[in-house]
């Protein structure tokens, strides 16, 4: 069965968390800050890791980017309380499985681990299919919209998008909801995959 580690400085969500997990039968392991996870065995690296974003002396962005340079970092799922757009665009640009908001849906937080030790995204390039699949989703992209899909990855709000290409803020509305349409996206992170081709 999958190891399951759960970092987070409420003690109440790691036992909430770890009683859940148990019960579906993980490995679950819990530290109150990413201090403590640095400092677990190497041996006990997870299968997959559910990370508070929002921590003391280091939040999870910054153990994130640790584990990254070492190259221990397992499978990572964040967890806030609250919804920051340019935090889940800077962890799915760093390699995140997911992000999900608590209090998190049980089947979603399910759901997230499955992807995340299963898919390993961040290790794995594209297929050649699903390159294609999403360059020809980029080309439909009017210059415009292209234009407003770059700035939205840096995790710019409607008026600062509308400041930075000098247009009004309804027009990067409307340009937004079309080339999220286009693009089959939802929410912000559903447009992860299309990074690497933004930045090449």
């Amino acid at each position: 069965m999958y190891k399951v580690c759960i970092v987070d400085d409420d003690p109440s969500t790691c036992r909430a968390l770890r009683r859940l997990l148990d019960a579906a039968g993980y490995q679950t392991t819990t530290h109150q800050s990413a201090t403590e996870y640095l400092a677990a065995p190497a041996t006990a690296t997870p299968d997959c890791l559910l990370l508070d974003i929002h921590m003391p002396e280091l939040d999870g962005l910054s153990l994130q980017t640790k584990l990254n340079e070492t190259g221990d970092a397992p499978p990572i799922v964040f967890l806030t309380g609250r919804g920051d757009v340019p935090m889940s665009v800077q962890a799915m640009r760093a390699g995140a499985a997911d992000f999900l908001l608590k209090p998190v849906d049980e089947d979603d937080l399910f759901a997230a681990i499955q992807r995340a030790v299963t898919e390993r995204k961040k290790d794995l390039p594209p297929s050649n299919a699903d390159e294609e699949k999403l360059r020809a989703h980029l080309a439909l992209l009017t210059p415009r919209e292209d234009e407003v899909l770059d700035v939205m990855l840096t995790g710019a709000l409607n008026k600062e998008i509308a400041a930075k290409l000098g247009i009004a803020e309804r027009t990067v509305k409307m340009h937004r909801a079309r080339l999220m349409r286009k693009l089959d996206a939802k929410t912000l992170l559903d447009l992860a995959p299309y990074i690497p081709f933004k930045q090449n």
